[in-house]
């Protein structure tokens, strides 16, 4: 019967039409609806299922108790990138780090943990520490590879570091808990951000670089002031967030509500009692939240027509017929996602691919290897994490590459840039590959923090 192939020809249509250009939001819904519509006319959908379409796409966000931190988060994030505060942050970390090998790389890796996960999509993280810190590395003699590779490197690592909102769509994906999704991956980026700094350092003692040509201007304030403006302030306020999430001292949106107050005061410290930064940041804030959601509902309704058509089970009949094990198609499911990432950002990915995944990652059975079956969910919801990131970052078609160029000052070329992450992809498949043998890496935290079993 023709319904039987409805499914995969949702999905062929749906992947030649994201190479169109159109907007992703757009494309899903209208693939939706249009497969419905083909259903009624050949009697396989019912037209009183139609009316879900509208209850599917206000249940996705409307009754989602998560999704209201989402814009608060973001607007955290660009409200800290207008105050200038990362640039601040940049220069302090320097100034601080000043005697070590590979200072600015440190700093901007450093800068990725803390500023980067509130930028939202792989985009807006990559262009942020771009703008900041690219100028004044190269003005400090640090050549283009190296530079290039600690800002792709830095953007990519805190689109999964928490509280990135990536993550808040990820435990909604596999229905997990906010709190041990939030954690699971603090370990394993914590190793990725320590393997990167000692790659580094190691490459400015092997080769140190040529004296500065442009000093980085010498700070007049005290410097106890001077730590408390451009280091505690910022780095404080993240913490709270994040502590106040993860303790679940109040929910998500109300801890997201706080971060947001901070960051707007923080502008008026930074720039002065600014209104106009603070419309901008208020403006680019509704732009990305739009274009985020517009993905959510998007989704929700090309799910409801995917799953009526018996969706669900595609991945789970691809995988029935192979003798493969638990962990052959785990590894499957993370490859796939992998080649996903050079494409498309991590919206479509959690809100499209995911969820037709998921029935073959849920009936996956790691209880025995990592200890139960939640923890083996935070485990792979660590390692989804972990891959995804990495596939923005692996040369030719890494998402985040093509960002960085065009931030990237017009002498900077592609080839520069795929010599200076190369030797970084390599790392993030050490790491993976520990948290793969070593489950304790992710599950720890969670484990130990929350006595999560």
């Amino acid at each position: 019967m023709l319904v039987e192939y409805l499914p995969a020809l949702m999905l062929l249509t749906l992947a030649a039409l994201l190479f169109t250009g159109f907007p992703v939001g757009g494309i899903l819904a209208g693939v939706g609806v249009g497969f419905a519509l083909i259903g009624v006319l050949i009697d396989e959908f019912p037209i009183p299922t139609l009316f879900l379409i509208p209850y599917r796409i206000y249940s996705s966000v409307g009754e989602n108790l998560v999704y209201p931190a989402v814009p608060m988060l973001l607007f955290m994030g660009v409200a800290l990138e207008k105050s200038g505060a990362a640039r601040e942050l940049l220069l302090c970390l320097q100034r601080i780090l000043a005697r070590v090998p590979g200072s600015m790389c440190i700093s901007v890796i450093l800068i990725g943990l803390l500023l980067a996960p509130m930028a939202g999509v792989v985009g807006a993280s990559v262009a942020t520490i771009t703008l900041a810190a690219l100028p004044t590395m190269l003005a400090q003699r640090y050549r283009p590879e190296i530079a290039t590779g600690a800002i792709a490197a830095a953007g990519t690592l805190g689109v999964i570091a928490p509280p990135a909102i990536m993550l808040f769509f990820l435990s909604d994906a596999l229905e997990a808990t906010i709190a041990t999704v939030f954690l699971a991956p603090i370990l394993p980026v914590l190793l990725l951000a320590t393997v990167f700094i000692i790659y580094f350092i190691s490459l400015d003692v092997i080769r140190p670089r040529p004296a500065a040509s442009a000093p980085v201007e010498p700070e007049t304030r005290p410097f106890l002031i001077y730590i408390l403006r451009s280091l505690v302030l910022p780095v404080g306020l993240i913490a709270l967030v994040l502590g106040a999430i993860i303790a679940g001292i109040v929910a998500p949106s109300e801890a997201a509500a706080v971060g947001a107050i901070g960051a707007a005061m923080l502008i008026f410290v930074y720039r002065g009692f600014d209104l106009s930064l603070l419309r901008e940041a208020l403006h680019r804030t509704m732009t990305i939240t739009a274009m985020v959601f517009f993905v959510v509902l998007g989704a929700s309704v090309f799910s409801l027509v995917f799953r009526f058509y018996g969706g669900d089970d595609i991945a789970k009949g691809i995988f029935e017929g192979l003798e493969l094990s638990d962990f052959s198609i785990l590894l499957i499911v993370l490859l796939i996602l992998f080649i996903l990432g050079f494409f498309i950002d991590w919206i479509e990915i959690i809100l499209v691919s995911l969820p037709i995944l998921y029935p073959v990652i849920r009936d996956l059975d790691f209880a025995m290897y990592v200890g139960s079956a939640s923890l083996a969910k935070v485990w792979v919801a660590a390692l989804i994490a972990l891959v995804l990131q990495t596939s923005f970052l692996t040369p030719p078609f890494g998402f985040a590459l093509f960002f960085l160029k065009g931030s990237a000052p017009p002498e900077i070329d592609m080839l520069q840039i795929y010599r200076g992450v190369a030797p970084l992809v390599l790392l993030q498949l050490l790491v993976i590959g520990a948290v793969l043998l070593m489950p304790e890496i992710a599950i720890w935290l969670p484990s130990t923090a929350l006595g999560f079993r």
